[in-house]
């Protein structure tokens, strides 16, 4: 027992709230909910919050890369019902594949089978997805990047060939088979191959500027055992509740065990499923991003805990952290939630970006209506801050407090460097020499 747990229940969702707002504030996240699973109520949640303006525990993201948990299920359902060997060569089943007709279904499930990382191609993740007949002539097994379990490469293109053996094997469409194999007798009703109407829209953060850009949601096409998929907490707590206890309709727990099992060369992965140690043990599931989302799904089979976690945001979430997180025992003090920027104004626009103090470097941001000088050196630790007060840009925090920052131009009249008391900022470290 923690020392959270054993103060109280109120204790704990205060825990589990105050980690998740500092979570939204330092990531930058627009929206993020999560999910503490456990407990014998339906669905299987302990406890569930969201933080960002307008987040809501029942909305629907996408869900990335958890969709290959739904895939991997389903080659193992096969396995079980004989149509095939974990063991037989993907050519079996797909001779188009080329020279990766020899690579085994196993080592497709868990990396191992030395496949390129993404299909050859425009970024299939930010492009309208093709057939699996294009997806298979695109890639003939020449780009291989290692041989069958030489090393664990992580490989979407596996994935989508996955979803191909299924359709052959079954003469059925790879989301039919999610549906009727999966979905319906976990009781996941809001998980859908395309966006609910009110689904979070998918959004990118500037990394300096603060603002938002939309990002696509296309249809994956051949790809999407790999990463299609749109989901919700209490959805994905029923998915955690099958991974913990099995499911007499879909895999037994013991089978589930097994695909838990890390697959060598790999020290984390088993057939579909990551597993990620924490304090209270080893937490197993699958993390997901696709542009504009990113998602976590980790379970504690032995404690029967874990976290499912969504955000609308491409980059900033780690959902290994964040499970580690709200599953810990440090509880954060309370935050101010970040909100994205609306506009920069044009005197801090044209200072953002690298600044250098000699050799030292320093990544200046827009945040909260000021500049954020933050220390590259030291891991991107606040360093300064400045606001611009009447028609002087001012220190409010750090060395700099109180000091103004003067902008010195070249005759066209862009930022040459900056000037704070005696230190001097230009874009290249140390430019007359040291």
């Amino acid at each position: 027992m923690t020392r959270a747990e054993a103060a109280g229940p109120d204790v704990r969702t205060g825990h589990f709230q105050a980690v998740l707002d500092r979570y939204q504030a330092e990531r930058r996240l627009p929206t993020v909910v999560a999910a503490v699973l456990g407990g014998s109520e339906e669905p299987w949640t302990a406890w569930t919050g969201a933080a960002g303006d307008g987040a809501s525990v029942d909305r629907q993201y996408r869900i990335g890369s958890i969709t290959k948990t739904l895939t991997a299920v389903l080659v193992v359902r096969a396995h079980e019902a004989g149509l095939l060997s974990l063991d037989d060569p993907l050519g079996r089943f797909v001779p188009e594949s080329g020279a990766y007709a020899d690579r085994s279904l196993r080592a497709l499930l868990s990396h191992t089978a030395g496949m390129q990382s993404e299909p050859a191609g425009p970024w299939w993740e930010r492009s309208p997805g093709g057939t699996a007949e294009q997806l298979l002539a695109a890639n003939d097994g020449s780009a291989a990047v290692f041989a069958p379990g030489e090393h664990h490469h992580y490989s979407n293109l596996g994935y989508g060939l996955l979803g191909e053996v299924l359709v052959r094997v079954h003469d059925r469409l790879w989301w039919a088979l999610v549906e009727e194999q999966v979905l319906v007798p976990l009781g996941m009703r809001r998980t859908s191959y395309a966006p609910e109407a009110d689904a979070a829209p998918g959004l990118s953060v500037h990394h300096l500027a603060g603002t938002l850009t939309p990002e696509p949601a296309h249809d994956t096409g051949a790809m999407a055992p790999a990463g299609q998929a749109w989901s919700t907490l209490a959805d994905l707590s029923r998915l955690g509740r099958f991974l913990v206890e099995g499911h007499p309709d879909v895999l037994a727990a013991d089978t589930l065990r097994a695909m838990r099992q890390p697959v060598p060369p790999a020290s984390d992965y088993g057939l579909g499923v990551r597993t990620f140690p924490y304090a209270g043990g080893v937490l197993a599931g699958h993390t997901g991003s696709m542009p504009g989302f990113q998602a976590v799904l980790l379970v504690d089979p032995v404690h029967r805990t874990g976290v499912a976690a969504l955000t609308n945001a491409t980059t900033g979430f780690s959902g290994p952290e964040l499970a580690r997180a709200l599953l810990g025992d440090h509880t954060p003090g309370p935050v101010a939630p970040w909100r994205p920027a609306e506009r920069v104004p044009r005197w801090a626009a044209e200072l953002l970006g690298t600044w250098y103090w000699g050799n030292s470097a320093y990544e200046v941001r827009w945040h909260d209506e000021r500049l954020e000088w933050r220390d590259l050196a030291r891991g991107l630790a606040l360093a300064e801050q400045f606001e611009q007060h009447d028609d002087r840009v001012v220190g409010t925090a750090g060395y700099h407090h109180g000091e103004t920052l003067h902008v010195v131009r070249r005759e066209d009249g862009t930022p040459d460097h900056l000037a704070c008391a005696t230190f001097v900022y230009t874009r290249t470290p140390y430019p007359d020499g040291p």
